[in-house]
């Protein structure tokens, strides 16, 4: 008997180590008879059928797998019914439990006394540690790709990592095995950019790349489903921290982190950094675009959300460009 708690907040992600997993337990068997799915999501769940099926006995095969998917939605008496099994849960089967969300602490006991083993499923967050996860799933799925290549995907990627899977099923099936995939043989197979976090955007502004920029302003938009309200104040945010640090004296980033109320050093760096590089008059002309800017956005004049947030991005980052 072996149990899995499978967690993550990407759905994609998580079916798809839940699928993987599978695969594994089941081995040469016969998925037909081996396998019951089940989800407590759909309509008419009853968690009685998920305890039948984990106390019922293989038939025509050494082992039988259960799957639970959204294990941490289900209700008060279904956590009882569950925790009452793992305490003495039937040798002959795998459990396989898919999280997704925020679990009781009975059923979470009861799962790390059983000796569950706990699989995250979610990318890492910093772009770096997400190189060495992207090099993980080419490894497992099979594909090689140079490095022009790796470098489209993964910019392709952006916030959106559960969209590798099917882009890597995609060059598996078209392409040999084996075979070292370049940009121009996988571009074609990529569709619309994925999202992007908001300091890549801030970061861009502060390089003063109106290009890029702009692009990671429609990623951000498009593809992450950002309303031009929530990127004004993230921007609002990050002039904020400039203009509090302008004229305050402050040069060590401890200082500045203290002054700024934020733990990260690193981030009150970048915030010293920047506003000695704009200089005390683009500090306050930034603040001057935002405030305009988030006067049109609430109607102030008739002006398209899209394009008023093109604009204030394109003049943020030429204030840079001009410093220069």
């Amino acid at each position: 008997m072996a149990v899995f708690l499978l967690t993550g907040d990407d759905e994609t992600l998580l079916v798809n180590a839940a699928l993987d997993l599978v695969r594994q337990l089941v081995g040469s068997g016969d998925r037909s008879l081996m396998v019951d799915d089940f989800d407590a999501e759909t309509d008419g769940f009853e968690i009685r059928v998920v305890i039948d099926a984990v106390q019922t006995m293989p038939f025509l095969t050494d082992k039988r797998v259960v799957v639970l998917r959204n294990c941490a939605k289900v209700d008060a008496d279904a956590v009882t019914q569950l925790v009452a099994y793992l305490k003495d849960p039937l040798p002959s089967t795998d459990l396989v439990m898919l999280g997704g969300g925020r679990m009781a602490k009975g059923l979470a006991d009861a799962l790390k006394a059983a000796g569950a083993t706990t699989i995250a499923t979610a990318a890492p967050a910093r772009a770096k540690e997400r190189v060495g996860w992207i090099d993980e799933q080419l490894a497992g799925a099979g594909v090689a790709l140079d490095a022009s290549a790796k470098a489209a995907v993964t910019n392709w990627l952006g916030e959106d990592p559960g969209r590798l899977a099917a882009v890597l099923d995609t060059l598996r099936a078209t392409y040999p095995r084996g075979k070292r995939l370049t940009a121009n043989e996988v571009t074609p197979f990529l569709g619309n950019a994925g999202d992007v976090p908001p300091w890549d955007l801030t970061d861009a502004i502060d390089g003063g790349d109106v290009s890029k920029s702009l692009s990671l302003l429609k990623r951000m938009m498009h593809a992450g489903e950002r309303h031009p309200l929530q990127i004004m104040a993230v921007l609002h945010s990050h002039y904020h921290k400039m203009l509090m640090l302008d004229g305050s004296g402050v040069r060590g980033e401890n200082a500045a982190a203290e002054l700024l109320g934020v733990k990260s050093t690193f981030q009150a760096s970048k915030a010293l950094k920047q506003s000695d590089r704009l200089g005390s008059a683009n500090v306050h002309r930034a603040l001057q675009l935002l405030a305009t800017a988030d006067l049109d956005l609430r109607g102030q004049r008739d002006l398209d959300a899209e394009l008023v947030a093109e604009v204030l991005v394109a003049r943020l980052t030429r204030l840079v460009a001009g410093r220069r």
